[in-house]
Parts: C-alpha cells; structure tokens; sequence
C-alpha cells in the first residue's frame, strides 16, 4: 500500500510540474529547419505592424508550409506591455491567439495615465473580445513574470536587443530593414 502512495505522489508531483511548466508561444513545426525569434513589446506600435505587415505572408509563404518556426519571446518596454504580456502567456492554449488580438487591436486598449488606468483598459478589453481570463492571478503570478523577464534578461545579454520588435533568425540578429521583402530574401536563403 505504501509503493502505491509513493509512486502516486511522485506521478502527481512529476504531473503538476509539467503541467504547471510555462510553454513558449510558437507558431509552426516545431522541427521546422528555420527558427525565428521575434522580441516584441506589446505596446510597441512597429511590433503591432511586423504582425499586420509582415507576419501575415512570413505565415503564408514560410511557416504553414513547414519551413519556419517562430517563437514570440517578450520585450516589455513599460508596464502595460509588462502585464498585457503576462495575460499572453497565462491562457497556455490560447496565448498566439490572445497575442494576435492584442497587437491588431492595440489602439484599444493601450491606454492610461497610471498602471491601474492600464489595466482597467486592458482587463476591459479582453473582456469585450470574449477571453475568460482570472485577470489578478495571470497578473500576479511570480513564474509567469520571471518567465517574461528572463526573455528580456536573455535578449540583451545573448543578442543584445535593445528595441523592438528585434528578429533573430537561426541565432543570428537580421540586422537589415525589416521588411518582407527583406526577410523573405535571407530565409530564402537558408531553405
């Protein structure tokens, strides 16, 4: 009887960590042969644009078809971004999905003079679009917010990123304009 407590708590001890670990927010094959990195800051209005302008095509083109992963890693400029960031990645399997809404609609909801104005607009406007999220836990979680401040810790240390949104193919900063043209042209030459 005692074997089996013991190997019950360790399987709910080994299934609680898995299940509590933070998953990256990625779009397409996770084997794919080209990995992009995008830091972004969810109030930066040039990251909001990469995801109107150029994301749209990059996934057309590059990352339905198999080529190319991305993993959206977190660059808060400020504390709306800081936060609005934590909500992404606290809805595990909606968090591309929230990602999305936030940058299409970022004139909505990037507002306020104080943190709690921020917030409030913030917190409102997930609401509207219909998100269920228990606002004061995702904000407030201690893993979720060492999770996003180490992306941008490891972002400046490793790739010295320091504006955004920053892009980082196979380990490698795209240094030039960023375009799709531009990008289209390097990832071309690495398939």
């Amino acid at each position: 009887m005692k074997k089996i407590f013991l190997i019950l708590l360790v399987f709910l001890a080994t299934s609680f960590k898995s299940n509590a670990e933070i998953k990256r927010i990625i779009s397409g094959n996770e084997n794919a042969k080209i990995t992009i990195i995008a830091y972004e800051s969810l109030t930066c209005s040039h990251c909001a644009s990469f995801h109107k302008e150029i994301y749209p095509n990059l996934k057309k083109d590059f990352i339905d078809t198999g080529l190319v992963k991305i993993e959206f890693r977190h660059f808060p400029l400020d504390v709306a971004a800081f936060n609005a960031s934590k909500i992404s990645q606290c809805k595990q399997d909606q968090g591309l999905e929230i990602l999305e809404t936030l940058y299409s609609n970022q004139q909505a909801w990037v507002k306020g003079n104080t943190v709690e104005e921020a917030n409030n607009y913030l917190k409102a406007f997930l609401r509207n679009e219909g998100y269920n999220i228990d606002f004061e836990k995702c904000i407030n979680n201690k893993k979720i917010e060492d999770f996003i401040l180490n992306d941008r810790i490891d972002g400046s240390k490793k790739f010295k990123v320091n504006a955004t949104p920053t892009i980082i193919i196979n380990n490698e900063k795209f240094e030039k304009s960023l375009n799709y043209k531009n990008l289209k042209k390097t990832l071309e030459k690495l398939i």
